[in-house]
């Protein structure tokens, strides 16, 4: 992460020199339409996450093999939904109405048909990541991502080298990028699990005479989670662009890029929970998110106050002075950033069907109350308004109320434990859960 935030840094520098603020403005949000769209995948990345972390003999079990048949039918299928609907915005020529400002004239509109078309393009490939995660290896995930960021920045040369009139097209380059590393980490999640993912390949297109499995249970919470969140918490460009103009985007996108450093590793740090606690509720295990959750916090917080006090100098060296990021976007970013980081913990504890099902409520309620504060606060502190509405959503919305689901689960797992201990009949796990043998099942 910090070898590619320098590299990062010196292609924003270039961009901004060479392209100005309106290209670094509308590369800025164009390149943000996969936090837009989590929720493409339709909720199947859980579970693929879940029957892969929960399975004994992942070569060889046959439920892996037939959520793996299941998860690609559907990411095809949403692939091919989104450049049908990129072709459609494009020919009506409806991106700038709905980008706003950032994204004018023909090559705009160009530009975010080619951005979205390949996100549908590669959207399948990132079966391969999610393998990964549920194999416990986050590492290696993180570790692909490192191609990115030089991948930019020789794409970014080569067109000021060239003299090539692209400042409407650099966030074509983003996706591009982003796809090498879904295709790499396919190859190495086929080779963690080989035949898995060529059996599962060969069975895609075999609808009738092989069946996948059903994935509601799991998925549709997921889904609507994916389908909240992008609304309340990755909408702020869309507001600025809309409420606050150019100016004001740019500083956001300056903002967003050097804590994005930090909240990718928070994320890919948190990620790497997922299979553990998966792996304890399949055993029956009580494991308490306490621990790492405390820990999360104190990196956040550390991590976001030193960024928010050498954010003056960063953005001046960036931008070469023509960006100022002022003291609310700033400290609105470390706030978040610290609550990001608590968040992680407790949500990676609560991926089980029961858990994911209780966070759609709060997160359903935090669609009104982030979109009206940070509408509100936009009109009040300018660019940093969107971001604190973010960090206050988050503490009422999701922070508290996860902190209290599982204050309350793991009380009442302790009490099943400790009864079944003692001799009294029971199960370890609610019937809705599984047993410790079914829990794999992705089904339930």
């Amino acid at each position: 992460m910090g070898s590619s935030g320098l590299l990062a840094v010196l292609t924003s520098r270039l961009i901004i020199q060479d392209f100005g603020t309106s290209a670094y403005a509308q590369y800025g949000l164009l390149a943000s339409f996969p936090s837009l769209l989590p929720f493409a995948d339709l909720g199947i990345a859980a579970v693929v996450i879940n029957a892969v972390a929960g399975s004994k003999a992942v070569r060889t079990d046959e439920d892996v093999t037939r959520t793996l048949v299941t998860a690609l039918r559907v990411l095809f299928g949403a692939g091919f939904v989104l450049i049908c609907l990129s072709a459609a915005i494009t020919l009506l020529k409806a991106w700038p109405l709905l980008l706003g400002s950032a994204v004018t004239g023909s090559e705009g509109n160009t530009a975010a048909f080619l951005c979205l078309s390949l996100f549908g393009v590669c959207l399948p490939l990132v079966v391969g990541q999610r393998i990964l995660v549920g194999l416990g290896r986050t590492t290696s995930q993180v570790a692909a991502q490192v191609v990115v960021a030089p991948f930019m920045l020789l794409c970014i040369t080569s067109v000021i080298a060239l003299s090539l009139p692209a400042g409407n097209f650099l966030a074509v380059f983003s996706y591009a990028g982003n796809g090498l590393v879904s295709v790499i980490c396919l190859v190495i999640a086929h080779r963690h699990t080989r035949p898995q993912l060529g059996t599962a390949l060969r069975r895609v297109w075999r609808v009738r005479s092989y069946r996948g499995v059903p994935v509601a249970g799991t998925a549709l919470p997921m889904l609507i989670q994916m389908v909240a969140l992008p609304i309340a918490m990755q909408t702020d460009r869309l507001l600025l662009s809309h409420l606050a103009g150019v100016d004001a985007l740019a500083a956001y996108n300056l903002a967003s890029q050097l804590y994005g450093l930090v909240l990718q590793t928070i994320a890919a740090a948190g990620l790497a929970l997922w299979p553990v606690y998966a792996l304890a509720r399949r055993e029956g295990h009580v494991e308490s998110p306490a621990g790492p959750t405390l820990a999360f916090l104190t990196g956040g917080v550390l991590l976001g106050g030193g960024l928010a006090l050498a954010s003056p100098w960063l953005a001046g060296f960036i931008s070469s002075g023509q960006i100022h990021l002022d003291l609310p976007l700033v400290l609105g970013f470390a706030a978040f950033t610290g609550l990001q980081a608590a968040k992680y913990p407790l949500g990676m504890y609560m991926t089980d069907q029961k858990g994911l099902w209780f966070q759609v409520a709060p997160i359903l309620l935090m669609v009104p109350l982030n979109l009206g504060l940070s509408w509100w606060l936009v009109g009040v502190v300018g660019a940093g308004g969107p971001i604190i509405g973010s960090a206050v959503s988050v503490a009422l919305c999701q922070v508290l109320p996860n902190f209290w689901y599982v204050h309350r689960d793991l009380a009442r797992r302790r009490h099943r434990r400790q009864e079944t201990s003692e001799g009294v009949p029971g199960p370890v796990q609610d019937a809705e859960e599984g047993s410790p043998s079914e829990a794999g099942d992705p089904s339930r």
